[in-house]
């Protein structure tokens, strides 16, 4: 009982850290002077999609919620807290700022945010439902008009901005943005009042075409779409830094959609490049140009696709999704009521284009492929001409991406010190892209002492990486890492604390070791840099599933090869990996009640356990964990973790839900990844699963150590291990697949040319660069290595399609030639037909759709693989070849071989 209130105690730690600042934040919110107007007269409106609630005084949105259905209590904008943000300076669905250019040349800013007055209303007939001149709310100087209209289009809410020049001379606007204020602010909630009352949005950056998504945590219920009416063009996505509402673990921050941001790109983001070319709206005198969004429901989140169809505006859809290896055939798919002008390709010659001709529906057919690495914008003008953004980024072929990354981990990021007091040594350890050096200390303890996500992420990396691509020279490494590191040092390895893993080597201790020890110039004194007796703490479970992931794939090295692992028998390396499971349970009760990031590795033990007739391991493991899936299913939304919100947790509660048959949380569980997963033209955004206060624990330290919404964390490829499971049961739902697909290679998206894995990307558009450190990239880079596989799929509309490979078809055969890293894993949709390889490697597959006869080329033997280990899900298909823990058995020859199911 001691042990447990010890863990609540420290469970509640961040957040009492980061409530204890919020709470100082409010108070000094509310006790500035109201002046939005609050609590004078609301107006109240109807429309068909809407109950839209207005501040009389401000004619700002004070709630808007559905108007039919069991939505009509729900509020799409932070309504409950219009009492405590009814200041100046503080945004307001309704607002907007300008920065333009004064006579002097230089930029000046104006928001209807700043102060607030009362604003003049304007009389209103029509469609128009309420409308307001801004010019009491906005300052003297301001050489511009402002009127703001709501309005109804076909019954659709309108908003809209009527900007005119009220100057002799020209106006240079700059910097145009339109807030994005949505009920994202988690403070002080439980899990299971945001997932009914908060909302997350996601940005598509795509010019014309672009868009707001708007989704409430449960993923249920309709969506809300912002899209461009007149003049909206997406150009850019900026934070609200200057909203005093306090950014923290519970709330990412606001942002704005920009119209215009050229002054931007000329000062705060100035060298830095950005998603699309800034621009700039030059008004000539008494010139009035309109800014208008419209706002409409979609049914549900995967209705997005289909409801912006229905509202007329372009759709593209890419396959396998915006990250392109060098070596793939891409696809790309544009539906639109207007024919393709012109189609162009920003760097010159980083993607080749070609037009394939159309669908069954009439959306034209591209193939896309990547010529030259990094970041790559497609801007298609349209016959009509709109301008629709589409962002890509090309990569090496996996293949490659993988080799040099285990090279990197294996070499730059070799720690070996025979001298280290902190017994580190040798390990992968973290390291500092920008100065080129490994992080050996850090005031964050874990960053240098391997463990915790920050600091583990570089060896787990580095062993899960010879899960994809295993390299005799790298895993000898591996082995004395693990024989002199990991057993014995990061896990206890004798006494009463066995299997238990340390919070951190490293430690801060000054006076338990010599002088110099410790560097001058970094501050230690912080929270985060534990003493030796914290460091040694094995009460945090999350740490556990590193190491055991370590153990799970040394196993699978040892026993499916031969002569890859020579240091441990086999059997040593699953028992510890089952051990480890066990003492996260007993050593951290009260963490290992959530769900852990990578604790789908538990199951991939499970299952080799059972493979290889550990009985009573497998029996007693399996107890344990549905005992904490027991919990799950009592729990309406169980994905809590020393964090208030988060997003790792699902992972291991749905593929432990899916295990026990508890399907309906195993279905809440994926509709809550979808509110935080969108699939969208970005390859930033498809598949970027949320995540927005690691860049403070697993990032670089100083300037980016921020709360910032992080472009493929690890959160992207964990997550992505659910939706894929689920589209393997649900093979005709595309969005699955393409959500998933798009997690799976953002995971890898980030990893550099010379094979440097960071921690994720920024999304600030001061930075839109890598993190400089490696941080906690491992957690991702497992849901890679254990996720990676190849889908066809037949969609009625887009044709066969292939994620993973390159199809190509003749007659009735559809042929794959396999593209993934490890080769390993195939699933044929039509036939809910899962192959995967213990050992060996797939090259190609084919199908042939009239007889169903599935053939499949193995790849030749090698010296560490004589043998291939074939595992086959479906019904109906057994094959001429030994069965060896339930997987097939096939010699290889040396130029491998063909094999029909």
């Amino acid at each position: 009982m001691k042990k447990k209130l010890l863990w609540i105690g420290l469970v509640l730690f961040f957040s009492t850290i980061f409530r204890m600042e919020a709470q100082g934040y409010w108070g000094r919110i509310e006790q500035r002077e109201p002046t939005l107007g609050i609590a004078e007269v609301y107006q109240k409106f109807s429309t068909p999609d809407f109950q839209l609630k207005l501040v009389k005084a401000s004619q700002t949105v004070a709630a808007l919620r559905p108007s039919t259905g069991r939505s009509t209590n729900f509020d799409f904008t932070p309504g409950d807290r219009l009492e405590l943000r009814d200041k100046d300076s503080l945004y307001h669905l309704g607002d907007i700022n300008l920065r333009i250019k004064d006579a002097n040349g230089n930029w000046m800013d104006f928001s209807t945010a700043t102060t607030r007055a009362e604003v003049t209303p304007l009389t209103v007939s029509g469609n128009v439902l309420a409308a307001a001149d801004l010019a009491n709310t906005l300052p003297k100087d301001i050489p511009v008009s402002i009127k703001r209209y709501y309005e109804l289009d076909n019954d659709q809410l309108v908003m809209r901005f009527e900007i005119t020049n009220t100057q002799t001379t020209p106006v240079e606007i700059g910097a145009l943005g339109v807030p994005m204020i949505f009920n994202n602010i988690l403070e002080g909630k439980s899990l299971t009042e945001t997932h009914a009352q908060n909302v997350f949005f996601d940005p598509y950056i795509g010019k014309d075409a672009g868009y707001l998504e708007v989704k409430r945590l449960s993923g249920r219920g309709p969506a809300l779409l912002v899209l461009p009416k007149e003049n909206m063009s997406f150009e850019a996505y900026r934070p609200l830094l200057d909203d005093p509402t306090p950014r923290s673990i519970v709330f990412e921050g606001f942002h704005e959609w920009m119209v215009y941001s050229k002054a931007y790109a000329e000062n705060e983001w100035k060298g830095v490049e950005q998603w699309n070319t800034p621009t700039s709206l030059t008004l000539q005198p008494n010139e009035t140009k309109n800014f208008a969004l419209k706002l409409v429901l979609s049914e549900g989140i995967k209705n997005v696709q289909e409801t912006l169809v229905k509202e007329e505006r372009p759709v593209a859809t890419g396959v396998p999704g915006y990250v392109v290896p060098q070596d793939v055939e891409a696809q790309l798919f544009l539906n639109y009521k207007s024919g393709v002008s012109s189609i162009t390709v920003e760097p010159k010659g980083a993607l080749e284009i070609k037009e394939e001709g159309a669908t069954a529906s009439g959306s034209k057919k591209y193939k896309v492929s990547g010529k030259k690495w990094g970041r790559a914008r497609v801007t298609v003008t349209y016959a009509d001409g709109l301008k629709q953004t589409i962002n890509y980024k090309v990569i090496k072929p996996e293949e490659e991406v993988i080799a040099d990354f285990g090279s990197f981990l294996t070499n730059e990021q070799w720690f070996d010190d025979p001298n280290d007091p902190f017994g580190r040594n040798p390990s992968s350890i973290t390291y500092d892209y920008d100065k080129k050096e490994q992080v050996v200390q850090d005031s964050r303890v874990w960053i240098s002492g391997l463990s915790d996500e920050g600091g583990a992420g570089s060896w787990l990396a580095a062993v899960m990486k010879q899960l994809v691509q295993p390299d005799r020279e790298e895993i000898v490494k591996l082995q004395k890492f693990v024989d002199n590191t990991l057993w014995g040092g990061i896990q206890y390895s004798d006494g009463p604390l066995k299997y238990g893993v340390k919070k951190s080597l490293y430690y801060y201790e000054p006076d338990s070791l010599p002088k110099g020890t410790y560097s001058d110039e970094i501050n230690y004194k912080t929270w985060a840099a534990w003493d030796h007796k914290h460091a040694n703490d094995p009460g945090r479970s999350y740490n556990y599933p590193h190491v055991a992931a370590a153990y799970w794939v040394m196993y699978r090295l040892a026993r499916y090869h031969e002569g890859l692992v020579d240091n441990r028998l086999w059997q040593w390396y699953l028992e510890n990996a089952y051990h480890t499971s066990v003492a996260m349970v007993e050593k951290a009760p009260y963490y290992a009640q959530f769900g852990q990031m990578e604790g789908s590795v538990f199951l991939l033990i499970l299952e080799d356990l059972k493979n290889e007739a550990f009985k009573d391991m497998a029996t007693d493991l399996e107890a344990r964990m549905k005992k904490r899936a027991d919990h799950w299913e009592a729990l309406d939304y169980p994905f809590g973790s020393e964090m208030p919100w988060d997003s790792t947790g699902q992972e291991e509660v749905y593929m432990w839900s899916d295990y026990f048959g508890y399907d309906r949380k195993a279905w809440v569980t994926l509709s809550a990844i979808l509110a935080y997963m969108p699939t969208m033209p970005h390859w930033a955004y498809n598949g970027n699963a949320r995540r927005y206060w690691d860049f403070l624990y697993g990032g670089k330290a100083g300037k980016t150590s921020r709360v910032e919404r992080q472009i493929h964390h690890y959160g992207s490829s964990l997550n992505a291990i659910p939706v894929l499971k689920h589209f393997r049961k649900n093979p005709e739902d595309l969005y699955l697949l393409k959500v998933g697909y798009g997690g799976l290679l953002g995971g890898i998206s980030n990893i550099t040319q010379d094979g440097f894995g960071p921690a994720a990307f920024h999304s600030f558009p001061s930075t839109l660069e890598i993190d400089g450190i490696t941080g906690d990239y491992g957690s991702g880079f497992y849901g890679y290595a254990v996720n990676s596989a190849s889908y066809i799929t037949q969609d009625k509309d887009l044709g066969w399609l292939a994620f993973g490979g390159n199809l190509t078809q003749k007659g009735d055969v559809v042929e794959v030639d396999i593209t993934t890293a490890s080769k390993s894993r195939v699933y044929i949709a039509p036939k809910k037909l899962w192959l995967t390889l213990d050992a060996g490697t797939f090259d190609k597959v084919s199908y042939n759709t009239k007889t169903d006869k599935i053939e499949i080329t193995l790849g030749g033997k090698d010296e560490y693989t004589p043998n291939a280990f074939l595992r086959v899900e479906a019904e109906n298909i057994s094959l001429p070849y030994e069965k060896v823990r339930g997987a097939y058995k096939i010699e290889l020859p040396k130029k491998g071989l063909t094999i029909t199911l």
